[in-house]
């Protein structure tokens, strides 16, 4: 994991800073808070924020890891690439451009210490559709899933160590990663 005091971090009220004070008001359920409504939809349910990257590369990669020389994580990996690659045709994954599914790697590769596929999301929807699906679907995989963040300057990747530690989501086991890979590429 990515040491966090390494990195600096932008208040979360940034732009907030003169908004009126919130109310104590509670839902019905006694416990939640009452939230102002504003009638607009947050444009993240359209696009992703940035600095994800909403271009060709896609805003998020996931990573289904497979112990290569275990028989049943195998067969199950395999079946499982099979149904992601069937399913993105389906309106619940279907959009343009469609999920990338990458092919099944046998050995481990870049970071990756294990055999694993990867997939692309690119919209917000495509998010909020497979990695619920996959929370239920993924079996005894592990899963990361990490961000594609991009200097908004240049449009090029230049945080790829911190994409895949500090800021992942882990499904299942964490594998700890080889990452040596992104000292070379410096």
């Amino acid at each position: 994991m990515a040491d966090s005091s390494a990195y600096t971090y932008e208040s979360p009220l940034k732009g907030y800073e003169n908004a009126a004070p919130l109310p104590d008001e509670r839902e019905e359920d006694g416990k939640s808070f009452a939230n102002p409504q504003t009638g607009i939809l947050s444009e993240s349910y359209q696009r992703f924020c940035e600095p994800l990257d909403n271009g060709i590369r896609g805003a998020f990669d996931i990573h289904i890891y497979y112990y290569q020389l275990n028989e049943g994580q195998n067969k199950f990996a395999r079946e499982l690439w099979e149904r992601v690659r069937r399913e993105c045709k389906k309106l619940t994954f279907a959009e343009v451009p469609e999920l990338r599914i990458y092919t099944l790697w046998e050995m481990p590769i870049g970071p990756h210490p294990v055999a694993m596929f990867e997939v692309n999301l690119f919209t917000p929807a495509q998010f909020g559709a497979f990695i619920p699906w996959l929370a239920i679907n993924r079996g005894p995989l592990s899963a990361l899933v990490h961000p594609n963040t991009i200097n908004l300057a240049t449009g090029k990747q230049e945080e790829e160590e911190r994409d895949h530690t500090q800021r992942a989501i882990w499904m299942g086991e964490k594998i700890p990663l080889d990452l040596s890979v992104f000292k070379s590429r410096k």
